[in-house]
């Protein structure tokens, strides 16, 4: 009779040990799954939610920069004597995002330059004196890993959105206006920001927080007569972001083209840019208002 008692309790506590790691294995499987289901379900919409407010971020950043080197580029012309013209000022660019702690996340990584390139810029033809001017940019370009990738550029005093899928888009406007004088003449001035880099100073990547020092250096105005009776007859933009120039200058010379005064287009000779080309029997008195400014990515302050 003890024996039999004694085998009873030692089968019931070996089936309750049992029962113990069944429990034990089914809430580490439960666990399991419930983190397989939020990494592959929420942790890809988090990520991309966080790289997608990082855009917004550098959209307002780009936006504070473009408003920093226009004053900086007003204050110069008016009075390039003034003390204010010549203070060096400051703008911060978040270049990425980090990757989510206990999760397996990529994080994101940018890229900040000064893109001096000589086949980008505004001429007139005929060529006249001085033939051409640089159509320079500050450029951020974002290695998003789950966000489409994007690229802002400061160019020619206008901000462009540019992404992989799609055609870049002018975000806001370069400083360009325009005026009827009367029936034959119309006049168009442009202010033209130019960035000139510091040599080992001019990019800048990874995933922290940089700045962009500028500081107005120079500034100089021009004038022409372009017409079809004149010996400069066109305006070219030649810029890798065709489309975003192409709208942002039919739309800042809306009344002009409407009233038969010019046509804007993009042109494919000599080579692919954005033309503004004068009407029969038509003129433009072109000013344009070319402002250096100096800039540099980084610590260790040149300017």
């Amino acid at each position: 009779m003890y024996l039999l008692m004694e085998m009873q309790i030692k089968i019931t506590k070996e089936n309750q040990a049992v029962a113990g790691v069944i429990e034990a294995l089914l809430l580490v499987a439960l666990v399991a799954i419930v983190i397989s289901i939020i990494q592959l379900q929420y942790i890809p919409q988090v990520m991309e939610q966080r790289e997608a407010e990082h855009m917004d971020e550098i959209s307002n950043q780009f936006s504070t920069l473009k408003s920093m080197i226009d004053t900086q580029a007003l204050a110069g012309s008016i009075a390039t004597n003034a003390p204010l013209a010549h203070v060096a000022m400051s703008s911060m660019i978040t270049l990425g995002s980090r990757a989510l702690p206990y999760f397996i996340t990529a994080p994101s990584f940018g890229e900040l330059s000064i893109v001096e390139n000589n086949n980008y810029k505004m001429e007139l033809f005929p060529p006249t004196s001085p033939p051409s001017f640089p159509l320079t940019s500050i450029q951020f370009h974002a290695d998003n890993s789950y966000f489409v990738d994007q690229t802002y550029a400061l160019e020619g005093g206008g901000i462009i959105l540019n992404q992989s899928t799609g055609d870049p888009v002018m975000r806001a406007d370069p400083s360009l206006s325009a005026a009827i004088v009367n029936d034959y003449e119309m006049k168009i001035h442009f202010y033209l920001p130019i960035i000139e880099g510091v040599t080992g100073k001019n990019v800048s990547d990874g995933i922290g927080k940089c700045f962009v020092r500028t500081n107005f250096s120079s500034n100089d105005s021009y004038s022409y007569l372009v017409g079809t009776i004149e010996p400069s007859y066109e305006i070219r933009f030649f810029t890798s972001y065709l489309n975003a120039w192409n709208e942002s200058l039919n739309r800042l010379l809306g009344d002009a083209i409407k009233q038969g005064y010019i046509q804007v287009f993009i042109s494919q000779t000599p080579a692919p840019h954005v033309k503004i080309l004068p009407e029969q029997n038509k003129l433009i008195d072109f000013e344009i208002t070319v402002v250096k400014i100096s800039a540099q990515i980084g610590p260790g302050w040149v300017i």
